[in-house]
C-alpha cells in the first residue's frame, strides 16, 4: 500500500472507531422507550480518542516517501472534531435528561431532528404513542429528548405528559351490520373502515341518479358535528390508500388535485344537505 492510502486509511480507521464505539457512561441507560425491540443504535458513540492520532499521521507521512496532504489531515482533523462535538452533544443531553427526569408521549408520527434550527438534518422518525426522555430544552418549537442515548429534537406540539388513546386506523372490522351497494371497490373499503372506527355511523348513501353517484364512484357518509371532521380528516389522511379524488364535508372540500391548499370554502348551495353539514361526500378515482 502506498504511504498516503496508508495514512488516510490511518485516520479514517481513528475516526470510524470513534463512530462505532458503544458509549460507556451509565448515562446511557435514559433510553426512549419507544423502541424496546429495536436494535440498538450503530451512531452511538463514546469518548473520542485524542488527537495523537494525528499527529502520529503527520509524522508517518514525514517517514513516507510520498508525502500526505496537508489537506487529508485537514480532512481527518474535521472529522475527529464533528466526532467530539456530537459525542459532547449526547452527553449533554444524557445528563440534562437525567437530572430533569421526565417523559413525554409521542402524539402523532414525528420526524427526529439532528437540532432545533431549520438547517437542522432529518435523523429518521419515531412512531406515535411512544414515550421519550425530555432534556428540558425547547427552541423554534421543537423539544430536545433522547433516544437510544442520543440527542434528537422533534417537534413541541405533538409531545403530551398522558398517553393518548389510540386513533382510528385503517383496517378492522365492520360490527354494525351496515352494508353498501356500489360501483367502485375502494367505496367499499371506505365503508368498512369508517364502519370499523365509528360504529355509531350506520347511514351511507351511494347510487343516485346524478353526476359521480350515477357513476357508481361517490358516497355519502350520514354523519354531522366534530364526528364528522374526525371522519372527513382521518379520510384525507389516508386518502392515497383509500383512492379518494375529493371530499367535501361543512361546506369545505379537499382534493388531490390542490391538496396543498388544504380545505378550501364554497359557495352556498342554499340548505343544510346541499352544503354537506349532514354528511361526509367522498368522490374516488
Amino acid at each position: 500500500m502506498s504511504a498516503p492510502i496508508a495514512v488516510v486509511a490511518t485516520m479514517s480507521a481513528v475516526t470510524m472507531g470513534v463512530l462505532a464505539a458503544e458509549p460507556t457512561s451509565s448515562e446511557t441507560s435514559l433510553l426512549a422507550s419507544s423502541s424496546p425491540s429495536s436494535p440498538p443504535s450503530s451512531a452511538l458513540k463514546a469518548d473520542a480518542p485524542s488527537a495523537q492520532a494525528l499527529l502520529n499521521a503527520t509524522a508517518l507521512s514525514r517517514r513516507s516517501d510520498v508525502p500526505v496532504s496537508r489537506s487529508q489531515i485537514r480532512t481527518a482533523a474535521k472529522a475527529e472534531a464533528a466526532a467530539r462535538k456530537d459525542i459532547d452533544v449526547d452527553q449533554q443531553a444524557r445528563r440534562l435528561a437525567k437530572k430533569v427526569d421526565d417523559q413525554l408521549w409521542t402524539t402523532e408520527a414525528l420526524n427526529l431532528w439532528s437540532g432545533p434550527g431549520e438547517k437542522a438534518e432529518k435523523l429518521g422518525e419515531i412512531a406515535a404513542i411512544k414515550q421519550l426522555s425530555v432534556t428540558g430544552r425547547e427552541q423554534d418549537g421543537r423539544t430536545q429528548v433522547v433516544i437510544d442515548g442520543q440527542s434528537r429534537w422533534v417537534t413541541s406540539d405533538y409531545l403530551a405528559a398522558d398517553k393518548p388513546e389510540p386513533g382510528p386506523s385503517l383496517g378492522g372490522t365492520c360490527a354494525n351490520g351496515s352494508s353498501i351497494s356500489a360501483g367502485r371497490p375502494a367505496l367499499y373499503d371506505i365503508h368498512d373502515v369508517v364502519c370499523a372506527n365509528w360504529p355509531e355511523i350506520t347511514s351511507y348513501g351511494t347510487w343516485r341518479g346524478d353526476g359521480e353517484h350515477g357513476q357508481g364512484r361517490a358516497i355519502d357518509i350520514m354523519v354531522s358535528g366534530e364526528t364528522g371532521w374526525a371522519v372527513a380528516e382521518f379520510l384525507r389522511a389516508n386518502y392515497a390508500t383509500l383512492g379518494i379524488e375529493y371530499i367535501i364535508y361543512s361546506q369545505q372540500i379537499w382534493s388531490v388535485e390542490r391538496s396543498g391548499e388544504g380545505w378550501r370554502g364554497m359557495s352556498n348551495r342554499g340548505s343544510v344537505t346541499a352544503n354537506h353539514y349532514d354528511h361526509v361526500h367522498v368522490t374516488v378515482y
